[in-house]
């Protein structure tokens, strides 16, 4: 299996679209080799905008580039992209509904040695929360490429979230993606794993263990956090009628917390998720802070256990 890190599928998905739309900008806080930008940079100088460490200035630039047609994508560390800004995001872009592609790597424990001033695990939630915000967390190198090309032609505020580590890169190198649009990845009849971002990954190698025990588990890749494709959730929890969301984030506010509110309002049915409960990060190796704080395989094969016995 190719390791692949998901930041440089975006600096593909960028690099492409610098050639193939020419209202695409990208401006960066001075973090353009972490984001992958140094191609974009090199091939269109007149279209990348260096700002340094100055997130805040750069929501305001992006904002306002909007206004004269222009398709910004800003890029720097998820913490740096969400907390430091929340308030340009909100009262500049999500207020306005303007067109910024907010692009923000180093996401959750993975970031590893730099530890917990820059893990942030609060950012989905902080975004989904913002009304006219879509949220996207793509799960490997070719579907962040492909999410980077589709946020492009979507029409709004975009929160698209990536990681540090390489990672197996095993969804189609071709691929069209679709906002919104949630991907069976398994069939599946015990139990409905719904998966975002890097545990996608750890869901597949869940399922494989699963199946040495009998449990036949259904994995979903929930790569839109919002809006929610609810009909590929209900389909799924309809015919399993048991739940486990997985996710490098904390269970406050993040994808467990959505299906939750769905599963309240819809089809009340039992629910464990698989994320970081109630605390910050550390420093560590990619890792050794995945299985610290429960988001290994076997941490979703446990919780899989527990939720069928709630059946």
């Amino acid at each position: 299996m190719e390791m692949k890190d998901t930041r440089s599928g975006f600096g593909a998905g960028l690099t492409e679209l610098g050639k193939t739309n020419s209202k695409v900008v990208a401006l960066c806080a001075d973090l353009t080799g972490s984001l992958k930008m140094n191609e974009f940079q090199n091939n269109h100088p007149e279209r990348f905008f260096q700002v340094g460490i100055a997130e805040a200035n750069m929501m305001g630039i992006a904002a306002g580039m909007t206004i004269g047609g222009k398709i910004p994508f800003t890029g720097t560390f998820a913490n740096f992209s969400t907390s430091r800004v929340y308030d340009q995001i909100r009262q500049s872009i999500a207020y306005s509904n303007k067109n910024v592609k907010i692009c923000a790597s180093h996401a959750g424990v993975t970031l590893g040695e730099d530890g917990a001033t820059h893990q942030v695990l609060e950012d989905i939630g902080m975004m989904k929360m913002l009304p006219h915000m879509t949220v996207i967390n793509p799960c490997d190198f070719n579907q962040t490429k492909a999410a980077t090309l589709a946020i492009a032609e979507h029409m709004g505020p975009v929160y698209l979230r990536f990681g540090r580590p390489k990672v197996p890169n095993f969804t189609d190198a071709n691929q069209i993606f679709e906002i919104g649009k949630a991907i069976n990845l398994k069939d599946g009849n015990d139990v409905s794993i719904l998966a975002t971002g890097h545990l996608v990954w750890e869901a597949l190698e869940a399922a494989k263990i699963l199946n040495e025990l009998n449990i036949n588990a259904e994995i979903i890749n929930i790569h839109t956090i919002k809006p929610l494709d609810k009909d590929a959730v209900i389909k799924s929890v309809s015919k399993t009628r048991c739940v486990v969301t997985a996710e490098e984030h904390m269970l406050n506010g993040g994808l467990g917390d959505s299906i939750a509110q769905l599963l309240s309002r819809e089809m009340p049915l039992p629910l464990e998720m698989v994320g970081v409960n109630d605390t910050f990060g550390e420093s560590g190796t990619p890792r050794q802070l995945m299985e610290k704080y429960g988001l290994t395989s076997n941490d979703i094969v446990n919780a899989v256990k527990k939720v069928i016995l709630r059946k």
